[in-house]
């Protein structure tokens, strides 16, 4: 489950995953092609015993068992990184330290053999190859006038070389492209769950957590949203009050009240359609928005809910009926008016629904028997 689950995040995230990976590979060939070529040339040079410390059988022996210690041909090697011997080979060449200050060398032991090799690094493949055979020369003349017992002599001398070691295009593109999948497919999981939090906390600020509708705080902006995507829809909104649980919502047990307003959840949902809205708007009421929906039209469906409200609802644990008794007021949107003037209508017209007990539905906009004429004549 938890397999499944990841792939899906990464099948969501799967256009971030691409992007970080094309990123990646096009930041690793800017860079290589930004960066200045490194070439590395390669000397060898063997340590023997000198001719004259060969003169007799025995001599022979101790010389290859001596020369055979680590502490003698590692000396060698540090003579060869020594800073005078470099100093000898830059005066050899006739060259500057700050010409050749983007270079570097090592001489280091092969491991169980009497064999060094000296690897010198730089941007110039001649210059490379040139240093490294006169860091050689200086070391074996600087050997030969302080030591008679060993000789150290060129195995192979360096040639330049011609490629370089880096960069790599190839090789870097291929690597940055391997590491840019891997971070887009973490940035595409934690980007997931990042969502997920962030969508169930907006989810919670959104919705009435009785009902499942939106709360009388988003249910404005809702409407709002929409009529900044289509400023020329007709519309009309609508708000749904149960007066007659006035009076008895406050003795009923909170599970109960509960019940009565998801019931009535219900019954709004089954007299709407799918892309109509329903919010909370108080401990009493429902607001609606029908979206393509004239006044006479939203007029008809206000009738069928005040039709689904008016059966009274059995508490059958308690043994108590609840009556609803339910009044509408709506307003179409027109002329351009702000939110607020359309709520503020819709307002009026419940207040006024309120008022005329034979007439429990009001839709500001239209002239029907349930509008009072002094009201229609303003509308």
């Amino acid at each position: 489950m938890e397999i499944r689950l990841y792939f899906q995040m990464l099948r969501r995230g799967w256009w971030l995953i691409v992007l970080t990976a094309l990123l990646a590979l096009a930041a690793s060939l800017f860079f290589s092609f930004l960066v200045t070529p490194q070439y590395r040339a390669t000397a060898s040079f063997i340590l023997i015993p000198s001719s004259i410390s060969l003169s007799t059988g025995p001599d022979v022996v101790r010389s290859y068992d001596t020369i055979g210690s680590v502490s003698v041909i590692s000396t060698y090697a540090q003579i060869m990184n020594s800073d005078r011997i470099y100093s000898d080979t830059l005066a050899m060449l006739k060259l500057q330290p700050q010409q050749v200050k983007d270079y570097t060398y090592q001489a280091a032991v092969l491991p169980n053999t009497t064999i060094l090799e000296l690897s010198v690094t730089g941007p110039d493949p001649n210059v490379v190859a040139a240093l490294a055979n006169a860091i050689g020369d200086q070391t074996i003349s600087y050997s030969d006038r302080i030591n008679q017992v060993f000789v150290i002599t060129f195995l192979d001398r360096a040639v330049p070389p011609t490629l370089p070691i880096s960069p790599q295009p190839l090789l870097n593109a291929g690597v940055a492209l391997v590491f840019g999948l891997i971070a887009g497919a973490v940035l595409a999981v934690l980007r997931e769950q990042l969502r997920i939090p962030l969508d169930a906390f907006r989810q919670r600020h959104r919705l009435d957590p009785i009902t499942g509708v939106y709360s009388s705080r988003y249910f404005p902006r809702a409407v709002d949203e929409s009529l900044a995507e289509n400023p020329n829809e007709v519309f009309t909104i609508g708000f749904v009050e149960l007066t007659g649980l006035r009076d008895t919502v406050d003795s009923l047990p909170t599970a109960s009240q509960q019940w009565i307003l998801r019931k009535v959840t219900d019954l709004l949902r089954n007299e709407l359609r799918g892309n109509d809205v329903i919010g909370r708007r108080n401990e009493l009421s429902f607001e609606l928005m029908l979206p393509n929906t004239s006044a006479s039209a939203a007029n008809r469906i206000f009738e069928r809910i005040h039709q689904a409200l008016s059966t009274p609802l059995e508490l059958g644990a308690l043994g108590i009926t609840v009556n609803l008794d339910s009044h509408i007021g709506g307003a179409e949107y027109s002329n351009n008016i702000s939110v607020s003037e359309l709520f503020a209508k819709a307002e009026n017209a419940l207040t006024n629904a309120r008022r005329d007990n034979a007439n429990p539905i009001y839709v500001w906009g239209i002239k029907s028997p349930f509008w009072p004429q002094q009201e229609a004549n303003a509308g």
